[in-house]
């Protein structure tokens, strides 16, 4: 039987195997982050346990065990994760776990660089090394078989997901190419896994948001067998179909990829280090003077409609309730960028440790008392435009400047006759081409990243700007719809 929880620490889902007479002495449960679409394990047996792909924050894990009163005695990686920084190194190093990757990983600290079929036992239970190059070389997929001696599931990190597996472009090194990484996973599916039994469980790494594969399943975990039938890689293809299939139509990576997969080669410094400084109360006078000394960038986590109506000059929202980790590594293109925070009071702790995971580790401090306090102080606020998708459409005329901030392939689903895809991704790009003389009006799918992206041309010396609350899907319920300027491209 499968349970749900929210543990309160870091927000995460989690789902847990319940303790019944065939794995009395087994538990495990995968615990889901939404933001990352990311699931780490904790897998215990008789005492002592396991933790597989860690998020950076160690707590979540200790006081599990703790509960439990059991040991950590391995912390295993599945490869060198792309899109967050693991907790692996200062895991290790406050509970003596051995850190284990798959062949050849070439880490800059004391692991076990596994060999294919290699065994670790954790109470009454194993887990037996599967090596799977495809997605990364090191690639490795964790086979666990219970104190019966049956194979009960695999954690297959990025290598099988549930509906998709790992891209092939996000390790490419020498005369290494993503087509020979995506050969390679051909045969990693289906000489290390699809061999496996149907009834095995397969519990992969990420879910349906993440930017390491192209169309995950919302679902987080499945059947061997049933994903067999459904998953379009593990069907009866060739190798060259596959290799096509996977290769073609692959998003960019974020930029902060390669750098946090470096960060996990090397090991991340420690979390206590990185709150000590990011948690510091910071006054309006001493903000302010922090942002003048240090050229900081004003971080605003706020909502976007709250952010609008008043935020400290030079201010870019990227608010806490959306993809925030994933917006910041796109966007914010140097890891050690000084970082000072307004935030919703309570939300201080969460904002720098959300911002560690993906490795900015430079903030500074926050603003104590907030918005409020800046007020208070007599201190300068700006705004931001903002109008309704109704106003929007009293407004517009063929002669309006409307940029569309969505991903390309929402804009050529559907769109607002003459607007200028101008991805939010790329902004750092396109910034030049626009003209500060123009006003535009700027819009998303739901509001969320067309305030992203007005905060960031606003700090960018653009003040002709208004923002559509509500994004494309407020706008087609408007008359615009209703008098054919709404493009469809097929």
């Amino acid at each position: 039987m499968l349970l749900s929880a929210i543990d309160f620490y870091s927000q995460e889902k989690v789902f847990s195997t319940g303790i019944n007479a065939h794995f009395r002495c087994m538990k495990i449960e995968q615990i889901y982050t939404g933001c990352l679409a990311e699931a780490a394990y904790y897998v215990e047996s008789n005492g002592e346990c396991a933790i597989i792909d860690p998020l950076r924050e160690t707590l979540p894990y200790i006081s599990r065990a703790e509960k439990n009163n059991a040991k950590i005695k391995y912390v295993f990686e599945t490869h060198f994760h792309a899109d967050f920084v693991s907790g692996h190194l200062e895991l290790s190093q406050k509970t003596g776990a051995k850190i284990v990757y798959g062949p050849n990983a070439d880490c800059h600290f004391d692991c076990i660089s596994a060999k294919d079929g290699d065994e670790f036992s954790i109470g009454k239970i194993k887990l037996r090394v599967l090596h799977t190059p495809g997605h990364t070389p090191e690639s490795a997929t964790y086979l666990l078989i219970d104190e019966n001696g049956k194979e009960h599931c695999i954690f297959t990190g990025d290598t099988l997901f549930i509906g998709d597996v790992g891209r092939p472009d996000l390790a490419i090194a020498g005369n290494v190419t993503k087509e020979d990484l995506a050969g390679m996973l051909f045969d990693s599916l289906r000489n290390k896994i699809m061999p496996l039994p149907d009834e095995v469980i397969v519990y992969p790494a990420h879910g349906a948001g993440s930017a390491c594969g192209k169309n995950m399943s919302k679902e987080t975990f499945d059947t061997l067998g049933h994903q067999k039938q459904v998953n379009y890689a593990l069907q009866n293809i060739s190798k060259e179909e596959f290799v096509k299939q996977l290769t073609e139509g692959i998003a960019s990576a974020p930029q902060y990829f390669s750098k946090n997969a470096m960060m996990n080669k090397q090991g991340a410094g420690k979390l206590d280090e990185v709150y000590s400084h990011g948690l510091k109360k910071l006054s309006p006078a001493e903000f302010e003077t922090a942002a003048e000394e240090t050229s900081a960038l004003i971080l605003d986590t706020r909502e976007a409609q709250v952010f609008c109506k008043g935020f400290v000059p030079g201010s870019v929202n990227i608010g806490l309730s959306g993809q925030f980790a994933v917006w910041v590594g796109t966007l914010i293109t140097d890891l050690n960028q000084p970082i000072l925070l307004v935030c919703d009071e309570g939300k201080e702790e969460e904002c720098v440790m959300r911002l560690a995971r993906v490795g900015y580790d430079n903030t500074l401090g926050y603003l104590n008392g907030g918005m409020e306090e800046w007020k208070k102080s007599g201190r300068n606020a700006e705004t931001i435009l903002s109008i309704s998708a109704n106003e929007f459409s009293s407004q517009y005329n063929n002669e309006t400047n409307v940029l569309d901030v969505r991903r390309v392939n929402e804009f050529e689903d559907e769109h607002v006759t003459e607007a200028e895809s101008r991805p939010l991704d790329f902004i750092n790009d396109w910034t030049s081409e626009i003209d500060k003389n123009k006003t535009y009006f700027i819009h998303c799918a739901g509001g969320y990243r067309s305030m992203v992206a007005v905060s960031i041309l606003k700090a960018r010396g653009f003040n002709n700007l208004i923002e559509v609350a509500g994004g494309y899907a407020a706008l087609a319920k408007t008359n615009i719809s209703k008098t054919n300027l709404i493009t469809e491209l097929k």
